[in-house]
């Protein structure tokens, strides 16, 4: 008996932990049906698929439980990829992906959003108010408690 509830311990603890919570991201198409239904600002993560601090955050910040709480509770969140290709039609505008070289280029709402001082840099977290304007930009990688306090301002500021 007692090899048997050893076996159990054993199992309950090389169980991985199973986080509560799960971000949930939407679409720029969606923004503004949802602000209808309740304001929130919005915080949109600007990246690459190349960018290795992009997927720092990815696989650190963002899988953070009280990052995906607070995000899911005060904010709307957009992933976006800044060489996506496809069109995104945001605020009666279409937005289009910029070649710039051999497969190379960026999606103009990206630029739009990470553009400070003259420059896109990746990751940038760009946080919009329910206006959809620009209130702050974060150029840079934030790990979970920064971002923890970047939200918890800016949610305190609506």
């Amino acid at each position: 008996m007692k090899g048997v509830i050893v076996i159990l311990v054993f199992m309950l603890h090389a169980i991985p932990k199973i986080t509560i919570a799960q971000l949930h991201s939407f679409s720029f198409e969606q923004l503004d049906s949802l602000q209808e239904v309740e304001e929130r600002p919005i915080a949109v993560f600007i990246h690459t698929d190349w960018c290795k601090y992009c997927d720092a955050m990815l696989n650190t910040t963002f899988k953070s439980e009280a990052v995906q709480i607070s995000l899911n509770k005060s904010f709307y969140y957009v992933d976006l990829n800044a060489e996506y290709k496809n069109e995104i039609r945001f605020r009666n505008r279409v937005f289009k992906f910029k070649p710039t070289g051999n497969d190379l280029g960026i999606h103009e709402l990206a630029e739009q959003l990470a553009m400070l001082n003259e420059r896109v840099n990746y990751p940038t977290m760009c946080f919009l108010n329910s206006d959809f304007e620009i209130v702050f930009q974060y150029p840079e990688f934030l790990d979970a408690g920064k971002m923890i306090e970047v939200l918890n301002e800016l949610s305190n500021e609506n």
